[in-house]
């Protein structure tokens, strides 16, 4: 198939050499910047670069740009693209993006079907992309009323691109787990840098600092459009941590052993009942 990748960040560069690596799919890659688009040309990441006239020749386009962006890019560019192509995207949040893009691709004669998959880093450019960087992991994919057969064809080119497994799921229960599990460790490691010890951990931090500090390095344009387009999810689940917190603060507070006692082990009993490693 002809896939043309639109935004050439970490995200979609990673698809990009995924896909010449694995795959014997077409890539054509369009980027606001040319510069990147000509490195990712030179590295062999992408077939060619592309304009939006080009669009006409894609069987799948992955839209990797800011969220709020994608819609606008697909309203204004819609007559170009291939009839009956489909439209998937990488964004982080799902419920906006849902109510949104499949009505747009149906009066252009396009199939939207949402995407998201589970990796990143901390770093977001171009350069830091890689094509191993999905190896393992999990590819959600919110159908939008897409065809059965487009789904599949989603799933199979997730497999291609070593993903571990697929998960189908609507953008609502996207949206409410990605709170958990992704949004709510930024903002905890947001918040935990910022205590005035942070600039003097050298030579008192090891592998818990680390750990919870990792997601801090992190891309504030594009973290504030997730956490504010997802935000009563969020709200929901920050409430449930600042619960926790404050009962952990009370026990410590107030000398309280066999309280903090039991909230540790209610929380060990919790990873340990997931297995190891999860």
């Amino acid at each position: 198939m002809n896939i043309a990748i639109v935004g050439l960040g970490v995200i979609g560069g990673s698809l990009a050499k995924a896909f010449t690596k694995y795959t014997d799919h077409f890539v054509m890659g369009i980027n606001r910047t040319e510069e990147t688009a000509v490195q990712a040309l030179k590295d062999g990441a992408i077939h060619k670069i592309a304009s939006k006239e080009d669009l006409k020749d894609a069987d799948i386009v992955f839209m990797c740009t800011y969220p709020h962006h994608i819609a606008r890019y697909v309203e204004e560019n819609g007559e170009y693209f291939k009839k009956g192509c489909i439209v998937t995207d990488v964004c982080g949040i799902k419920t906006e993006i849902c109510n949104i893009l499949p009505d747009i691709c149906r009066r252009f004669g396009l199939e939207f079907i949402g995407s998201h998959p589970m990796a990143g880093k901390e770093q977001f450019t171009y350069t830091a992309s890689e094509a191993e960087l999905f190896k393992g992991a999990s590819y959600i994919i919110v159908p939008c009323g897409a065809s059965e057969t487009s789904v599949e064809t989603i799933k199979n080119i997730a497999m291609q691109l070593g993903f571990g497994m697929t998960c189908v799921t609507t953008a609502e229960e996207h949206d409410r787990m990605i709170a958990f599990t992704s949004q709510i460790p930024h903002v905890l490691a947001c918040s935990y840098v910022l205590s005035p010890c942070c600039p003097k951990h050298v030579g008192f931090s090891a592998g818990s600092y680390r750990d919870v500090s990792r997601v801090a390095n992190i891309n504030e344009t594009l973290w504030t459009d997730l956490f504010l387009s997802n935000r009563k999810p969020l709200i929901t689940e920050l409430n449930v941590l600042i619960d926790n917190l404050t009962l952990m603060r009370n026990a410590i507070d107030e000398n309280d052993p066999d309280k903090l006692r039991e909230l540790l082990k209610a929380s060990r009993l919790i990873k340990e009942g997931l297995g190891e490693g999860v």
